[in-house]
């Protein structure tokens, strides 16, 4: 009974993903709008925008404002459009002369209905590759145009030039980061000799400092003997200056004990 339960509730799964996977269904009335604004991308817009793809062409609208390309497109055309988008729609398929060339066909058409918008798809064919043109209009029963663009497709060359230049760019990254992580890896063997010829410097001072503590001490016994030789001569001096005060010929029988300095 569990078994039999749970494979129920499996299937009862299954109908509500096919259910929220597909789209509801159109009314007549939708349908109807839809392939209305199918006919009209294909048989009148397209053929509309193809017309001002060239330079003088599109520049035929310049210094018009928007409500005036729209009294201009309904009067002439019966159609009614958003003056702003159709001039951004003229820049649109001009720009995209330049790699798709002109166009020569098209290839069928899809439309989908999404809230207050119906947009069609157009497939392009062009002189050197193919494109789609993409339609937007008002959902109701005016079709007013609101947009449109001219999307070149990327050609086989140009999806094998995107990959390879992918492909060289991510080779390129995980090689440079290799190198890096080499080059730090190859410092961690330099750090240490960095670190012991500063410890060097460092301790070279201490080391000149005990030179100079030693040419100091031998500056001061020069000195000391330098005041001793001095003091020698000093006694001389006045021994030979009391001897000659007191009739004495020699020095022999003077002592001198001490010196004192006043």
């Amino acid at each position: 009974m569990k078994k039999f339960i749970a494979i129920l509730c499996m299937i009862t799964c299954l109908f509500g993903l096919t259910a929220c996977g597909s789209e509801a269904a159109l009314s007549e009335y939708e349908q109807r709008k839809v392939e209305n604004a199918q006919q009209l991308a294909d048989e009148m817009v397209l053929y509309l925008f193809a017309q001002y793809m060239d330079d003088a062409a599109a520049e035929s609208f310049d210094g018009y404002t928007a409500g005036e390309v729209e009294y201009i497109l309904e009067n002439q055309y019966n159609i009614r459009v958003d003056g702003n988008a159709f001039l951004t729609a003229i820049d649109s398929f001009h720009s995209a002369k330049a790699s798709i060339g002109t166009i020569t066909g098209t290839n069928g058409s899809t439309a989908t209905i999404d809230g207050s918008q119906i947009t069609v798809e157009v497939e392009v064919t062009g002189e050197q590759k193919n494109a789609t043109a993409e339609i937007i209009f008002s959902n109701d029963m005016f079709l007013k145009l609101e947009a449109a663009a001219l999307n070149p497709k990327a050609s086989t060359s140009d999806l094998m030039g995107n990959a390879a230049l992918n492909t060289l760019i991510g080779m390129g990254t995980v090689f440079a980061v290799l190198i890096l992580i080499s080059l730090i890896i190859s410092a961690f063997k330099v750090i240490p000799k960095i670190q012991a010829n500063m410890a060097k410097k460092k301790s070279t001072p201490a080391e000149g400092s005990g030179v100079d503590n030693a040419v100091t001490q031998i500056a001061e016994q020069e000195a000391i003997v330098e005041e001793e030789t001095d003091d020698c001569e000093l006694v001389a001096v006045i021994a030979a200056a009391i001897a000659a005060s007191e009739g004495a010929v020699t020095t022999d029988g003077f002592v001198v004990r001490s010196i004192r300095r006043r």
